[in-house]
């Protein structure tokens, strides 16, 4: 097998956070043969290839500014952040909103001149009043709708102030639709693995899905293009809700959705905060489709993996062995 070829001496040197993640691992992967790579995560150190140095540090915390007196670091890509289903509202709030925080006022002090910052489309809410497709431009209420995803409003609100107040940055902010597939491990993702999941009686809102692969291949064109701004990240086409947990080989569990208090009793009392949490009953019965035009058209981007690609993976986990 022929050696890895090295980055060049004058590559660019790219600082990875969430680098135990499956997107995040898939986007050193595309970097690494060109660009100088730091992977950053939290949760514990990465071993990675070809002499990629790699920390496990939280992001709010001292220790972080470490790694920027040890590294010349040109670009930031942020992915790491903990779900509303792996920890606390406290320390997720400290780990997402104040380690956003810490991470822009490091890039503006030690010279940064990109940062890629990875958000979600959950910051629209959901609401019965969602027009049929949110482009960029279209409020973000989903605090309004529950506390559980302050943190992930505020996050991006952090990185919209320093994107304007701090051109020199070039912070692009990444909104994409739910991503699945092998290693992601999102409420949707674990709600899809499952051989039953639970749907509201009376409703099955659209959704789109996006491959792990191609949020990869997106982020990875974001950066190698630089065009600041905020951009959905989405293909141009949706499913039922329904339809796709069919699709992926799962077998329906209807859950009685009036009154609105019933399900999310139920999600409490059998502890499906993983993935089918109350504040996210919303979701599943209000259609959030998100209008990717911008983003597509911008950086010429497509997926390459349709909605078969993406369910047959859960599929095949439900295969019996042998």
């Amino acid at each position: 097998m022929a050696a890895r070829k090295k980055p060049a001496a004058t590559a660019k040197t790219v600082l990875v956070t969430g680098a135990a993640g499956s997107l995040a691992k898939r986007v050193i992967a595309r970097l690494h043969p060109t660009y100088n790579v730091i992977a950053v995560d939290f949760r514990h150190k990465v071993d990675l290839d070809g002499g990629i140095p790699s920390y496990r540090v939280e992001t709010h915390k001292r220790d972080f500014e470490d790694v920027f007196r040890s590294h010349k670091i040109d670009a930031i890509i942020h992915i790491g952040r903990i779900f509303a289903h792996e920890s606390d509202r406290h320390r997720r709030y400290n780990a997402n909103v104040l380690g956003m925080k810490k991470l822009l006022e490091l890039a503006k002090r030690y010279g940064v001149g990109q940062i890629i910052v990875h958000s979600t489309f959950l910051v629209y809410g959901a609401t019965a009043y969602n027009p049929a497709l949110l482009d960029e431009d279209q409020p973000l209420k989903a605090s309004e709708v529950t506390q559980e995803l302050v943190d992930s409003v505020e996050l991006e609100s952090l990185a919209n102030i320093f994107l304007w107040k701090h051109p020199e940055l070039n912070i692009t902010i990444l909104r994409p639709c739910t991503v699945l597939g092998p290693g992601v491990r999102n409420t949707m993702s674990i709600l899809l693995a499952r051989p039953m999941v639970p749907v509201l009686v009376g409703f099955s809102p659209m959704m789109q899905f996006l491959h792990v692969d191609d949020m990869a291949d997106a982020i990875k064109v974001a950066f190698e293009q630089n065009k600041p701004g905020i951009y959905n990240v989405a293909p141009d086409d949706w499913i039922a809700y329904q339809d796709a947990v069919e699709q992926s080989g799962c077998r329906r569990l209807p859950i009685l959705s009036v009154p609105p208090a019933i399900p999310r009793m139920v999600s409490n009392l059998l502890n499906w905060n993983a993935f089918f949490p109350a504040y996210m009953i919303d979701f599943f019965k209000y259609p959030v489709v998100i209008d990717g035009k911008l983003f597509r058209e911008a950086f010429d981007w497509r997926p390459k993996r349709n909605l078969n690609d993406i369910f047959s993976y859960y599929r095949r986990q439900k295969l019996p062995a042998g």
